[in-house]
């Protein structure tokens, strides 16, 4: 197989892992509203360098990390599951204005929309068993030139998910200038509690407590 088609193939797969609707999502979608394009995008690109580097583990067969990641997962889990209740309880708390500035699109702002979506995403570390399925389903190991494959498909993977995110972004961005004060306050409220929902979930369900 040509690497042009590990390339599309990983352009494939990224999309399909970014695309369902979930906590990652309705983050990137809450910032796009409160903060711009911009912070929304940013924080996708945190989740498309977790898919990347989850596809990096599969794609170089790097038993060790993946080993310790599935080990200790249901601690991973269980930060992830409390990342998500901050931040939700941060969202619901907060007026929009002040978690707009808060998080206005300079060089902290930004880099905080990425590093925390980066860890949302990479706190399921069972993403790496899907990876693996993927990646020997496509016959990257076996392939005659498994590194160049391997990195052609991760490549894939991270554009994309970035693809994905930058589409999101833009069509929340659509909607930004239609929603008066109120109506982002309320957007933030119901955002807030669904974040949170989903942080109690991930927490309860880890095991650790």
């Amino acid at each position: 197989m040509r690497s042009i088609d590990f390339l599309f193939e990983g352009l494939i797969i990224g999309i399909s892992i970014a695309a369902p609707v979930g906590p990652v999502g309705l983050l990137c979608i809450q910032r796009t509203l409160l903060c711009g394009r911009i912070a929304g995008f940013v924080s996708g690109l945190g989740a498309a360098t977790a898919d990347a580097m989850y596809g990096s583990v599969a794609g170089f067969g790097l038993g060790v990390v993946s080993g310790f990641l599935v080990k200790e997962r249901i601690v991973i889990h269980f930060v992830g599951g409390a990342l998500l209740m901050a931040l939700g309880t941060r969202g619901l708390l907060r007026r929009p204005a002040e978690q707009a500035a808060a998080t206005r699109a300079d060089q902290r702002g930004l880099f905080w929309s990425y590093a925390s979506m980066f860890l949302l995403t990479i706190a399921n570390p069972m993403t790496i068993l899907s990876f693996t399925a993927i990646f020997a389903g496509l016959g990257v190991a076996s392939s005659s030139n498994g590194g160049v494959a391997a990195a052609t498909t991760v490549l894939g993977v991270f554009l994309g998910s970035a693809i994905w995110w930058f589409a999101l972004s833009g069509l929340a961005s659509l909607s930004r200038n239609r929603f008066h004060p109120r109506a982002l306050r309320r957007v933030n409220q119901v955002s807030g509690i669904v974040i949170l929902t989903f942080g109690v979930y991930g927490v309860w369900t880890s095991g650790v407590l």
